[in-house]
């Protein structure tokens, strides 16, 4: 019977850590593919007119638990994520745990329900792990890594580099949500509400546009938000940005906690929303598109790409413009 708590012993490699492996892991993360005996995972690949797609990443995020998601879907979703704007359908996850001494078996327990749902829903199966126990106080209760295996058609073809000047800039839905709800759930400033994460799997809105032969290049916006993907643009092809402050989709509450705390929207990370650039003779056929799924319903044209501006400028609402500087501080560190 497993103990209550995280210990030591958890991560030993011995039986405690055997126990675990296959009382939280196994037990949720069913797939005939995950043998736990075995050192290495044989991935089978029927579609040789695809091309293999590979990322990796890490969750820190702090709480463990926020509103609208957790860690463990949070682990989920941003490395399919990753995968999708990458054009490709996730498959295959591997997962690391860094479980600190002292969390609860119970909390860990709810989180990998929550992780084994997300995978089941975006359709990948998790076929490898690895788990570790590092001391009291020398971890934030639970780190996750993840690496992603996803399949790509040989003809497509997206980067940074096909963007070209005139071309619009398009976002899946309001921005910085993310953000905030795990702000809020800190509790740091004595404020409080009932704003969602939009936590989610971009996967059918990548879907959708990867028909458009004009499509150059998506992202999805997670820290640093928006403006850094707009100058990770900027700075690869030495061109401008123009955004539209009133185009761009802002939730009033957090549009409220930013007024108030004095963070800029533009900066927040989000966890379900894309950003694509198309070529502008699409961008309305693309918004048809976005906007026929409930993901996408707020989509917006926000932008072009514009090689008459130096920088990424924030046309505003009273008419003026602004510079969007290039992060420098993170303004909410472990927020993913």
């Amino acid at each position: 019977m497993l103990d209550r708590h995280i210990t030591l012993a958890h991560g030993n490699g011995g039986h405690f850590m055997r126990e675990l492996i296959e009382e939280v892991f196994a037990r949720h993360l069913v797939n005939p593919r995950l043998d736990l005996d075995a050192d290495a995972a044989t991935l089978s690949w029927p579609d040789t007119g695809s091309e293999l797609m590979m990322t990796t990443d890490g969750f820190t995020v702090q709480p463990l638990e926020f509103p609208g998601g957790d860690i463990g879907m949070l682990a989920v979703h941003g490395t399919v994520n990753d995968l999708a704007v990458s054009g490709a359908v996730p498959r295959y996850l591997s997962l690391n745990v860094f479980a600190e001494e002292g969390l609860e078996i119970a909390q860990l327990e709810r989180i990998v329900v929550s992780l084994a749902a997300a995978a089941r829903e975006v359709g990948v199966a998790v076929v490898a792990g690895d788990t570790k126990v590092v001391r009291r106080g020398e971890g934030g209760g639970l780190y996750l890594a993840t690496t992603g295996i996803g399949a790509r058609p040989r003809s497509l073809s997206l980067g940074i580099s096909l963007i070209e000047p005139s071309d619009a800039i398009l976002v899946s839905g309001p921005i910085g949500a993310h953000g905030v709800a795990v702000l809020l759930a800190r509790e740091q400033f004595g404020l409080r509400g009932d704003l969602q994460s939009d936590a989610a799997s971009v996967l059918p809105l990548t879907l959708a546009l990867r028909e458009f032969d004009g499509l150059r290049f998506m992202r999805d916006p997670t820290r640093g938000g928006l403006a850094t993907v707009m100058h990770d643009i900027a700075r690869v092809r030495n061109i401008g940005i123009r955004l539209e402050q009133a185009a761009i989709p802002v939730a009033e509450p957090v549009r409220a906690v930013c007024e108030i705390l004095g963070y800029d929207p533009y900066y927040l990370a989000c966890e379900g929303r894309v950003v694509a650039v198309i070529a502008a003779s699409e961008a309305q056929a693309a918004l048809r598109k976005w906007r026929a799924l409930p993901q996408g319903r707020d989509a917006a044209l926000i932008g072009h790409v514009d090689s008459s501006v130096a920088r990424v400028v924030l046309a505003t609402e009273l008419g003026g413009a602004r510079y969007l500087e290039e992060l420098e501080d993170d303004p909410l560190p472990r927020i993913c």
